[in-house]
């Protein structure tokens, strides 16, 4: 079953779809059962999170469809603003 970023957008208005993003960077690292994926896109300063259950194939380079919103995290007491990712594809 694919996910429908149209759908997705619908259902929360909170979310944003953006397409053919260019990754510049891309960190993978084990958080628990899960591993935690770092996306940072060309021109923006604010970090893209995603979880996965394994490994995923490096995006470093690649266009991605991304869907998300926006969240903070405190880290140390300090609060950072991350985007979390709903949906993530190469575009």
């Amino acid at each position: 079953m694919k996910s429908d970023p149209k759908k997705l957008l619908e259902k929360n208005r909170e979310l944003v779809h953006s397409e053919a993003m260019k990754v510049v960077s891309h960190v993978q690292r084990e958080q628990g059962e899960w591993m935690l994926h770092t996306v940072m896109i060309e021109g923006c300063d604010i970090p893209f999170k995603f979880k996965r259950k394994d490994k995923y194939q490096s995006l470093k380079g690649a266009r991605v469809n991304i869907t998300y919103y926006p969240e903070a995290e405190m880290v140390a007491g300090l609060r950072f603003e991350v985007m979390k990712v709903v949906r993530i594809k190469r575009a």
